[in-house]
């Protein structure tokens, strides 16, 4: 599994509609437009072909609120009289998956970029030959040399951990060496049962599994205890470390999918 890290870039352009009167006072009609790029490893804007598609979630009141768009750039052009969120989805190509971002429609200039970078974790030689467009590509030597994805939690809950095949295998019990025994209470972080959660995961598939990887990469914090060993093709983490937010995220994927 090759694990390749791009900078998405959401361009906004907006123009006052003169010949439009406004639905209030200080709130003119106006036309605006949003495209959808990738910034390449020298910092130049390249078109965004690893997606197969993206989609635009518009407020409500705009009608067929939810917009797909199949080529670059992923121009969707409307008008309106008020700024909102607009969450985005980014479908890779050979269904490589969905990575969401939320874009701030607001009309304070006329033009404004926000670039958000996200993670891609892929085997699939077409995916791969368009990320390799806009920067260089992990060696097999840096990356996992099986497609399985392990995972290990640390402390204070057991382990698990996935083959080379796309089964998912037990490990033995694993406790970090900081821990001999369990303290009352100490598996539970945020509301959420540690040691519970670890058992789920190693029920999960190879699939499965490499969302889990996805979302800890994508909110990965300089306090989290995260290790990527790709010699061995294990993703290790102690979920004692994760933040009570992305520890209840995990919580309901896991669970939506073992139950």
């Amino acid at each position: 599994m090759v694990e390749v890290k791009r900078t998405v870039r959401v361009t906004t352009t907006q123009q006052i509609l003169k010949d439009i009167p406004p639905v209030q006072e200080g709130f003119p009609m106006r036309e605006w437009a949003i495209q959808i790029s990738l910034v390449d490893d020298k910092g130049i804007e390249q078109p965004a072909t690893l997606f197969d598609k993206v989609t635009y979630h518009l407020h409500p009141t705009f009608a067929n609120p939810v917009r797909s768009f199949k080529k670059p750039p992923f121009r969707i052009q409307e008008q309106g009289w008020g700024g909102f969120d607009i969450p985005i989805t980014l479908t890779l190509l050979e269904k490589g998956g969905d990575r969401k971002i939320n874009h701030d429609l607001n009309f304070m200039k006329d033009k404004y970029v926000i670039d958000t970078p996200i993670t891609v974790n892929t085997t699939k030689p077409a995916l791969l030959a368009e990320l390799a467009k806009t920067g260089p590509i992990p060696s097999s030597g840096e990356a996992s040399a099986t497609p399985g994805a392990g995972i290990t939690s640390g402390t204070p809950t057991p382990g698990l951990s996935s083959g080379p095949a796309a089964a998912v295998k037990r490990k033995a019990p694993v406790t970090d060496s900081r821990t001999t025994k369990k303290l009352k209470g100490a598996a539970v972080k945020g509301g959420i049962d540690l040691e519970q959660l670890a058992e789920h995961l190693t029920k999960l598939s190879e699939d499965d599994l490499l969302g889990v990887v996805q979302m800890i990469n994508d909110n990965k914090t300089p306090e989290m205890s995260v290790k990527n060993d790709v010699e061995n093709g294990e993703f290790t983490m102690d979920l004692y470390t994760l933040p009570d937010t992305l520890l209840k995220s995990l919580w309901d994927y896991v669970k939506k999918r073992v139950e």
